[in-house]
């Protein structure tokens, strides 16, 4: 009897808005849409095992093809019985192509920026840093962070990496381009990324693993709108958007503006590397289903937890809260009165501040915890208000 191993399937749609609730199905199992997807980078989500994960709730996980290929090593991932094994996670699994590390090791490093322009890193001085990868018409040549060997991406190569990782969902291979790419480079890479999105499908064998392809064009409307009808028409089982999302968040609004309308109704639109509590809001309003980024993680090892407005969250401080600061000291409530995470339920903001400020290994398991699970509540509860058709009440409760 044949299966379907991968369907996408609307459950809801808001009357005021693009914002919609459905149901992708996998080998491993369904999740939700809007679904936030931790990101476990190198098989992990930092400081967290597969248990915690699944003890959050998280339905889904996204893995880094590049990272995993050059660490331990896709053969062997493969030779031990793939990505889900490896992990103990029995549930879905996304990974990207290893197009971002394309413009995070290439054109990012060397500008000093980020997918938005306007933020992150801003630790680099543009101009003044020295790639390491390389792009040419034909993939992309990268020089190891590990022992500096050459290694090398392509298009078939990116797939079989994929396959062998065993990922429910797989990414056509694309090349990120800089918010400071002007048009022509912008346009050369656009024009690229349709070749490789031609070549994976070509080369993708393991029907079991959607394919989705990634919409480029940088900020330009007129080459987004056309990759947008370009992988639009190519049969993928769902799409990405990707590359520069402009030097704003006004910019990346009018990007998904352009690129959601052309992309159909019929299948999962993922909005790749973006995650703030503003982000998600926007964007599924603006008709995203799937979001991944590490940023939960990485503002709990620096020391931010997330707050919700009842805690003095806003727009202004991003919705979080840096526990570093002395004023927290003697503090006995919790992190967030409203968060059912186990920091929350057992702990003050005076014993996770001193956690952190004595760099103990423990605060970067509990806010890694927290941030999470904040973040997951969140996107559960815009799904139930998309289908309750309270979306926008919602979203005007947080962002005002």
């Amino acid at each position: 009897m044949f299966v379907i191993s991968f369907g996408f399937k609307i459950a809801k749609e808001s009357e005021k808005c693009s914002a919609r609730a459905g149901i992708v199905k996998t080998p491993h199992g369904n999740f939700r849409t809007p679904v936030f997807v931790p990101v476990a980078t190198t098989a992990t989500v930092r400081a967290l095992s597969s248990e915690d994960l699944e003890n959050l709730g998280a339905e889904a996980i996204l893995s880094n093809t590049y990272h995993l290929h050059l660490r331990p090593g896709d053969k062997l991932i493969r030779k031990l019985g793939g990505l889900h094994k490896f992990m103990s996670w029995d549930k879905p699994i996304i990974t990207d192509s290893g197009g971002f590390q394309a413009f995070s090791l290439g054109f990012g490093m060397e500008h000093g920026v980020g997918k938005i322009g306007s933020f992150f890193p801003r630790n680099m001085s543009a101009g003044k840093n020295r790639k390491f990868a390389f792009v040419d018409n034909f993939g992309v040549s990268f020089k190891s962070p590990i022992d500096g060997k050459k290694i090398r991406l392509t298009s078939e190569k990116s797939i079989g990496i994929q396959e062998n990782l065993g990922a429910d969902i797989i990414l056509a291979f694309d090349e990120c381009t800089s918010p400071l790419s002007d048009y022509n480079y912008t346009k050369l890479a656009m024009v690229r990324t349709h070749q490789w999105a031609e070549e994976c499908l070509k080369h993708h064998k393991n029907k079991k693993q959607a394919l989705f392809g990634i919409v480029q064009g940088g900020a330009y409307k007129e080459l987004r709108q056309k990759s947008s009808k370009f992988i639009a028409s190519l049969g993928f089982d769902g799409y990405a958007v990707g590359g520069s999302l402009g030097k704003s968040k006004k910019e990346m609004h009018n990007i998904l503006g352009w690129v959601v309308p052309l992309l159909g109704n019929e299948k999962p639109r993922h909005l790749l590397g973006i995650g703030g509590v503003d982000d998600l809001f926007n964007c599924i309003e603006r008709g995203i289903d799937m979001f991944d980024c590490v940023s939960p993680t990485r503002w709990a090892r620096r020391g931010c937890v997330y707050i919700s407005p009842e805690d003095g969250g806003n727009k202004e401080n991003k919705f979080r809260m840096n526990i570093k600061r002395a004023r927290f000291r003697e503090d006995k409530k919790p992190i967030s009165r409203n968060c059912g995470c186990y920091a929350c339920r057992n702990l003050s903001r005076a014993y996770l501040r001193h956690l952190c400020t004595a760099n103990e290994l423990l605060y970067f398991r509990l806010a890694s915890l927290h941030n999470l699970n904040f973040v997951l509540r969140l996107v559960d509860e815009m799904r139930d208000s998309i289908k309750e058709d309270k979306f926008l009440k919602l979203k005007k409760n947080w962002l005002g």
